[in-house]
């Protein structure tokens, strides 16, 4: 059976990680991605993270799976016919340039469908197309600062901290290829492509969704709790006598089950712990007798114990707990590529499990400019003598793998 999007054709335009992200989303149930970008040192995120052999880099590495990449200088007038040639072959075009700036180039959505009516043009922005920020430059630090989402994040009494990983970008890229999907959708139907507008501001204000809520509820500002959680208590980590462990007690049903096994049958008794909204209340004393009676026994002792009684528990792992976890190497999460100059590494798979249509088996990412010449070639039919006066002008960047003649 054919992947689900095996017909599709991108044109990615998109740098650092939030278009990326979404273009190998993509890519990884057969989108057909074309990596478009600039002479000299490409994409920015090729300079990002650890350095690997060949002038690669992990973050790169880890991020642009499946795609074809070429190089072609968009400033220049045959850069831009390039363009719109690929525009022309393709079904969607992915860009998170600053708002505005391929507008200047004549490179924007209204000069794109002239030349493909059908074309999906998806712009990946920090505010949105529109707006008194529409013009700010944004990375993910700024977005989660902008948008509340350090506010409620670090430990209790805090100002905030940013999440341990580029949230807002990654969930404008979840956005962005939800998006695209439902544009193929209308195409389906219609024939008729569309402009798509992700703000990474909305994607963080989807997730503080509940957060919003209760404020406009109860008027209280959300401050950062640590691990806890504002509306479930306890939903938080506790220490023992030798790791930190995660508790979720979400519902009543639960916290009957967890007072006996906790050797605290009195605190179903207690009106100040009778639900979620006296326990919220009465959090402080709460917590501190539960944290006195976890010290008693090691994390693997109450993980045996709670487990035994389907009360949801964790460990608090780090990365290199996690790249060995029994689950993610029991899954195959982590698969294996070999990288044409940095040999074999491990990357992260496509999380998405489609019985019938699984995804596909991670490629690596491409050099800079590798697939320029195949591109132009099998794409739009370009000859080598052609190929060769646009490298030696300037207007497309060239590589080739190591050993090719």
């Amino acid at each position: 059976m054919q992947l689900p999007l095996e017909d599709i054709k991108v044109l990615d335009l998109t740098h650092a990680l939030a278009g990326p992200f979404c273009s190998t989303m993509l890519a990884d149930f057969g989108a057909q991605v074309i990596k478009l970008e600039p002479p000299g040192a490409g994409d920015i995120a090729r300079g990002w993270g650890a350095p690997l052999p060949g002038g690669e880099t992990a973050y790169f590495v880890s991020l642009h799976r499946h795609k074809r990449g070429i190089v072609i200088d968009l400033k220049k007038p045959e850069g831009k016919e390039l363009f719109f040639r690929l525009v022309e072959k393709s079904d969607v075009v992915l860009e998170n340039y600053r708002v505005g700036a391929l507008t200047r180039l004549g490179l924007d959505y209204e000069a794109a469908r002239k030349r493909n009516p059908g074309i999906i043009y998806c712009s990946v922005s920090g505010f949105g197309q529109d707006g008194p920020y529409r013009e700010r430059a944004a990375l993910d630090l700024i977005l989660q600062a902008e948008s509340g989402m350090i506010s409620v994040t670090g430990e209790l009494g805090s100002s905030g901290t940013k999440a341990g990983v580029s949230i807002a970008d990654m969930t404008a890229g979840m956005y962005c290829a939800y998006a695209v999907m439902l544009a193929l959708r209308v195409k389906d139907k219609t024939g008729e492509g569309q402009q798509v507008d992700i703000s990474m501001m909305e994607g963080q204000l989807a997730l503080l969704g509940t957060n919003i809520a209760n404020y406009f509820a109860n008027g209280e500002i959300p401050k950062p709790l640590g691990t806890a959680y504002s509306v479930v208590v306890p939903y938080q980590t506790f220490h023992t006598k030798t790791r930190d462990l995660a508790l979720a007690i979400a519902g009543e049903k639960l916290w009957r089950k967890f007072c006996p096994v906790m050797g605290c049958p009195e605190l179903l008794d207690d009106p100040r712990y009778v639900n979620t909204v006296e326990r919220s209340r009465h959090r402080g004393t709460l917590i501190a007798k539960l944290q006195e009676v976890f010290l008693t026994k090691s994390y693997e002792e109450w993980e045996k114990l709670l487990l035994q009684n389907d009360i949801p528990v964790g460990a608090i792992n780090n990365i290199a707990q996690v790249v060995e976890h029994p689950q993610v190497k029991a899954r195959q999460s982590l698969r294996e590529v070999d990288h044409p100059s940095v040999g074999k590494v491990r990357v992260v798979a496509s999380p998405v499990r489609l019985s019938k249509t699984p995804a596909k088996t991670p490629t690596p990412s491409p050099i800079l400019g590798q697939h320029t010449r195949d591109v132009l070639h099998d794409v739009l039919g370009l000859t080598s003598d052609e190929i060769d006066r646009l490298a030696t002008a300037g207007v497309v960047g060239t590589a080739k793998r190591s050993g090719e003649k």
